[in-house]
């Protein structure tokens, strides 16, 4: 049995957009998760309905179709740049030292996997070698903002018993300040050297990267005794498609077509609070938001 989620803008999911779906996969009675927001069905089969979908996609409406069971996971494991937050925190940093535009193109090219993450990663921080600390908490109060819906996600998932993890490829000195403000439970991040108050330019090694992603999520199902099934993982870039891969729910949040391509679910539209009409979460079960 497969269940699929439809969400539009805020009063922008028509029900007979929802209903031309639903007639198109013989699903059952539409269940709405929020008026004129979110809604759901069930079915058996998981294809056909494409001049349905496309309608829908064309009037900024999410669609996804996903296993009817175990649809609530236990672990939220997330990207930070261009997820649960709006920016990449390095081109910010880039931007302050002036070579904004030099390590936006780098960092572009290494999320839509075609470069090797830690390599480009390690150009892109060599650049940055005399840039005073300070400039971390400047970006952080002046240029960083959540993605909308992300401290919704974190507190209703948590409410709900589940465990939540910001696993990212840029660096501790930001996901220590996100995750505090979203209520993250845990963040893991690569590290920064400073000396003398200013970047040196290098990185500590390892690189957490693609690989090292996979692995958090593989150590922290662990430690909390479940499995890759009862893991929700979100991310934009091609260094998240391991662990989008291997979670029982993989979503790839408004990403590079590397991602996209390869996730169970993308959202292309909305906002964070999609993850949990995704697993079936009503919009009287927010925790805030």
């Amino acid at each position: 049995m497969f269940t699929t989620v439809l969400i539009g803008p805020p009063g922008g999911l028509a029900e007979d957009g929802v209903e031309a779906l639903r007639r198109a996969l013989s699903g059952t009675a539409t269940r709405w998760l929020a008026p004129g927001r979110a809604a759901e069905f069930d079915h058996a089969e998981p294809g056909h309905g494409a001049a349905a979908r496309a309608a829908l996609a064309a009037a900024g409406c999410d669609v996804a179709t996903l296993p009817a069971a175990n649809r609530r996971k236990r672990l939220l494991i997330a990207d930070m740049d261009s997820t649960v937050i709006g920016q990449e925190c390095i081109d910010e940093l880039a931007a302050v030292a002036g070579i904004g535009p030099q390590v936006a193109r780098v960092t572009a090219r290494a999320m839509a996997g075609e470069l090797d993450f830690a390599e480009a990663l390690r150009a892109r921080v060599a650049l940055l070698a005399g840039l005073p600390e300070s400039a971390i908490a400047r970006v952080i109060a002046d240029r960083i903002r959540p993605t909308p819906g992300a401290a919704t996600l974190v507190a209703t998932m948590r409410a709900h018993g589940a465990h939540t993890a910001l696993v990212s490829g840029g660096f501790t000195a930001f996901t220590a300040h996100i995750a505090g403000a979203l209520g993250f439970d845990e963040h893991r991040a690569n590290r920064l050297i400073v000396a003398d108050g200013r970047l040196t330019g290098q990185v500590a090694e390892p690189v957490l990267g693609r690989d090292a992603k996979r692995a958090a999520l593989d150590a922290i199902a662990a430690r909390l005794g479940i499995g890759a099934e009862d893991v929700l993982a979100v991310g934009d870039g091609a260094n998240d498609l391991a662990m989008i891969e291997a979670a029982g729910l993989g979503v790839a949040f408004h990403a590079k077509p590397a991602l996209a391509a390869r996730a169970d679910a993308r959202i292309v539209h909305g906002d964070l609070t999609a993850l949990l009409y995704l697993q079936g979460y009503r919009r009287a079960e927010f925790a805030i938001g």
